[in-house]
């Protein structure tokens, strides 16, 4: 089978599948580039509120396929740049869940999604130092934000591998799950993400981004008044409210709107 992403829709939740077994799922300068116009797809689909990105069979992403880097080395890591900022900017929650090896590219997908569950046994690592490989300076970022300096560089510096005990106390990972239960709370939790309002979930996800704020005071309060405009117009706080009175679910209606997932959102600094 040639190396791809799979995906499917199932009760609002998109899974994308990294399917490249004979490598350990390691990403195909094909795979890097097709995967921003899938999530385009996935962002623009009302049926979707939440997105799951794992691999197939036990390992979730061994990285680059190492054979791209032989040839054209910048271009690949442009590609997967690219990839990681798509994933980066969904506007809906986005969680991976990872079984076995997640390394180099693969970590660097893992990071960029909202959030991590794992595997007991998973095994995470970056390797540019490994390879003489420049680190992106934004991905580089999203990693310090996400574990902060001192992990970061050790991650970076070394190219050594975590387990998931210091992965989960460094904030790599959010869960971790006793081997065969991390469908089960994948499929749990992402339920409880599609229940809940879209609107607050995108809004806190641009806020809490790496990148917000980073044009100054006057484009962090564009930015509020943007979200509190959409608050406005949705009817989801009524909906809540009503839902809570009534003791019944919420049925929340908004909806990101059509084009880029934050209109005017401050455009990703390298």
């Amino acid at each position: 089978m040639e190396p791809q992403l799979r995906h499917a829709v199932a009760d609002g939740v998109a899974t994308v599948v990294i399917d490249h077994p004979a490598k350990r799922n390691a990403m195909t300068a094909d795979m890097w580039r097709s995967l921003p116009p899938l999530l385009a797809a996935l962002a623009a689909d009302s049926a979707v509120r939440a997105l799951v990105l794992t691999g197939a069979g036990d390992t979730f992403c061994a990285g680059a396929d190492i054979s791209s880097l032989r040839t054209e080395p910048a271009r690949a890591q442009e590609l997967a740049v690219r990839a990681e900022e798509a994933l980066a900017a969904f506007p809906k929650p986005t969680l991976a869940a990872v079984r076995g090896y997640c390394v180099g590219g693969g970590c660097q997908l893992a990071a960029a999604c909202d959030l991590r569950f794992a595997d007991e046994g998973a095994v995470f690592a970056i390797t540019p130092a490994k390879l003489g490989i420049v680190y992106p300076a934004s991905t580089t970022r999203r990693l310090v934000a996400l574990v902060g300096p001192s992990t970061a560089k050790y991650l970076l510096f070394s190219g050594e591998s975590v387990d998931t005990g210091r992965a989960l106390r460094s904030g790599l990972v959010d869960e971790v799950l006793p081997a065969g239960d991390l469908d089960a709370r994948v499929k749990e939790f992402t339920r409880i993400l599609a229940s809940r309002s879209l609107l607050t979930q995108a809004a806190a996800k641009e806020f809490a981004s790496v990148t917000a704020g980073s044009d100054g005071p006057d484009a962090g309060v564009a930015r509020e008044a943007y979200w509190a405009g959409q608050m406005r117009g949705s009817g989801d706080t009524a909906e809540g409210v009503a839902a809570f009175l009534e003791r019944r679910q919420p049925r929340f209606a908004w909806t990101p709107p059509p084009g880029p997932a934050t209109p005017a959102a401050p455009a990703p600094r390298r």
